[in-house]
């Protein structure tokens, strides 16, 4: 894909990211294939619970270069309107750090062998250490304006720290890279240091976990104000249904008002037989009422849009973009023949039966011009997998194998696999479509791998 990108976010979630011009459309296709031993049905797993508890969309400013107004001192004015000028350009260029942090950050961790670990982390804080130095140089002189800035600088030395923190504690060990792991420890004691000696926390905050975390999560969320835009979710479908389900009562009141009729006609007197007979029908009424509505409901939303995400502007309230979304369980006929053709390619005895989601988005621009530096706004779309393995079996399966006349046993842990095809469109009709093999088990997802038509 030339802008799309589905990678591992979490250990078992999912990132789909692409990015958007001004007055741009582009439309996105997923289709899951899960194993059927999954156990992953309408009936275990709806629609709407899964978007509400596992599907996340968050859209921001983008770019690949840090080309920001903040590194030009001439943008920092007092005049009047200035200050909301110099907090939306702040953030700005604070986001694009944390957000390029910690792309290298899990890019790194990846690295397994210290050969390939250490000399990119270097690399990464080499290049967070000069980033940072280029927001310090430019220090508000204006009273107003240091608020805005010190939350910033605490919150990405904060970060800083714990990224890297986090990259000593899980890369390998070696005593050839002692060095390296110095200079690291070092970088992260120069920021610990530089909080201090700015009173950026007080003591009582630092000596509760809890409360430093949450402190730094409130800055993140200031952070981002001005570049991540806000959400707002709509259900598109919530009048039809309610039509939908007062036409199903309508229909069965009036026909059991008829049962009704009939049987007091046949009873000229109130009976036991006739008391009884009215509470089978008021029975099989409830009985039968839920199930009818479930049913016509779902064949009248079939390849209906369910959602609307709106995105707008947090600090003049504009709308920047909406996104349409649909979910929904189909059947292997539903399926696009692109589609179809690239399930095929499978190697015959890894072709299992499977029950298949399908996700859309459609993704409309409305700005017709981003922030001074930004041409594009990145969309990202998380998809948590843990809904998917909670059937599973748990534990691990063991390895018999003959060394001579001596029997020896491994280990080994239950794997699962599942299928994505990504197709996206954009406004010219153009289409891309690729899939992915995801292998995973209870825990984590071990790999996610492009496939080519000729792989498996």
């Amino acid at each position: 894909m030339n802008n799309t990108k589905l990678i591992q976010d979490e250990n078992l979630s999912l990132k789909v990211s692409y990015q958007l011009l001004p007055s741009d459309y582009q439309r996105l296709d997923l289709y899951f294939s899960l194993p059927v031993e999954m156990g992953i049905s309408p009936r275990t797993l709806s629609e709407e619970q899964y978007f509400h508890s596992s599907i996340k969309s968050h859209s921001a400013y983008y770019s690949d270069q840090l080309h920001l107004p903040l590194v030009r001192s001439r943008f920092i004015s007092q005049t009047k309107g200035e200050i909301t000028d110099y907090r939306l350009n702040l953030n700005l260029f604070s986001y694009q750090i944390r957000i390029a942090l910690d792309t290298d950050i899990k890019q790194t961790i990846k690295l397994k062998e210290s050969e390939d670990f250490y000399p990119q982390a270097i690399v990464v804080a080499e290049q967070i250490t000069g980033l940072l130095k280029k927001l310090r140089r430019y220090t508000p002189p204006d009273k107003k304006l240091s608020p805005f800035f010190e939350n910033a600088d605490n919150y990405l030395s904060w970060h800083v720290e714990q990224s890297f923190l986090k990259i000593l504690s899980r890369g390998p060990k070696s005593s050839d890279f002692t060095a390296e792991r110095n200079f690291l420890f070092a970088l992260c004691k120069s920021e610990n240091e530089y909080r201090e000696t700015n009173q950026y926390n007080s003591q009582t905050t630092l000596a509760d976990p809890n409360r430093i975390t949450n402190k730094m999560r409130l800055l993140q969320r200031l952070v981002e104000y001005g570049v991540v835009f806000q959400k707002e979710v709509k259900n598109l479908n919530t009048n039809l249904k309610r039509l939908v389900r007062g036409t199903v009562t309508a229909i069965i009141m009036a026909f059991v008002m008829m049962l009704v009729l009939n049987a007091r006609a046949n009873f000229t007197e109130v009976t036991i037989a006739l008391v009884g007979m009215l509470g089978v029908i008021y029975g099989l009424r409830e009985i039968f009422k839920d199930d009818i509505t479930r049913i016509i409901w779902r064949g009248i939303q079939r390849g209906l849009p369910k959602w609307r995400n709106i995105f707008t502007n947090s600090v003049n309230k504009s709308r920047i973009a909406s996104q349409t979304i649909w979910l929904e369980y189909i059947r292997n006929k539903d399926l696009p023949k692109e589609v179809d053709k690239l399930f095929q390619t499978r190697r015959q005895q890894n072709k299992q039966a499977a029950q298949l989601l399908h996700f859309r988005s459609d993704t409309k621009v409305y700005a017709k011009t981003f922030l001074p530096g930004y041409d594009e706004i990145q969309q990202r779309i998380f998809f948590n997998l843990t809904p998917f393995i909670r059937f599973l079996k748990k534990g691990e399966g063991r390895l018999y194998s003959l060394e001579g006349t001596k029997i020896t046993k491994q280990a080994v842990e239950r794997r699962y696999q599942i299928n994505v095809v990504l197709m996206q469109t954009d406004k010219a009709h153009h289409q891309q479509i690729q899939r992915f093999k995801i292998t995973l088990n209870r825990s984590t997802i071990i790999n996610i791998e492009a496939m080519k038509m000729d792989d498996e």
